[in-house]
């Protein structure tokens, strides 16, 4: 099986400006994407795929191969990320090069490290999809939590939740975390999603979970990575 890794950094984000481009405890997070993308082993080309000159220049110079820039219409912050994706795998194909599944590595989750990669390599065998999830706690899954209806009375959020009479006992709910998604081309294509109908999951510590989308996780990200020794691996 080949596996693509696609770095996806638009310009022009607005919660955290320059968020892809700006140093994080000493290293973009383009780099930082890289960095664990190369540690891992488990991919056989890592491109980026970016329409912000200043990206192109980083990748460039860090030895990440930019073999396309992204073009206007699939660089707006409403475009969905389906579409990015095959862009590049069409691109690449054209190119006369042809992947059989796509890591998407998005770079605001800069604690994602190479033995993520590998476990979901490793977890995909015939499947459509890996994703990386984190439980919740359990005061918060669906079970458990309440819910106001439109009479205005308390009830419970799901159907069978009156009898789950203690939080420890009700189901494990999981959230999408963002830190990779691996899916066949072939379902990428097909289902315009990175799931197919049979996504497994892989499931993360909710330590190494983080997706920057704020100064707020950009402060919490900063003070993680500066008190921890750095690993990709």
């Amino acid at each position: 099986m080949k596996i693509l890794g696609l770095i996806p950094a638009r310009g022009g984000s607005k919660g955290v400006p320059g968020k892809n481009i700006r140093p994080l405890a000493g290293k973009s997070l383009i780099e930082r994407a890289y960095d664990g993308a190369r540690a891992s082993g488990a991919l056989d080309k890592i491109i980026l795929s970016t329409d912000d000159p200043q990206a192109v220049e980083i990748g460039r110079r860090i030895g990440l191969e930019v073999p396309f820039v992204r073009p206007p219409e699939i660089s707006g912050d409403t475009t969905p990320m389906i579409d990015v994706a095959l862009h590049a795998v069409n691109f690449l194909e054209a190119a006369g090069e042809r992947y059989d599944a796509l890591m998407l590595l998005q770079p605001t989750s800069p604690l994602r490290s190479g033995d993520h990669i590998r476990k979901a390599v490793a977890l995909l065998g015939d499947f459509d999809a890996v994703c990386t999830v984190v439980p919740l706690p359990r005061d918060l899954c669906p079970h458990y939590v309440m819910r106001i209806t439109p009479e205005g009375y308390l009830d419970y959020f799901m159907p069978d939740g009156a009898k789950y009479t203690r939080r420890q006992d009700v189901p494990l709910a999981y959230r999408r975390d963002g830190t990779l998604f691996l899916t066949r081309v072939n379902v990428l294509r097909e289902a315009r999603n990175f799931y197919g109908r049979r996504c497994l999951p892989l499931t993360i510590d909710p330590a190494d979970s983080l997706n920057i989308d704020s100064p707020e996780e950009w402060a919490e990200a900063e003070s993680v990575l500066r008190g921890s020794p750095e690993s990709c691996g």
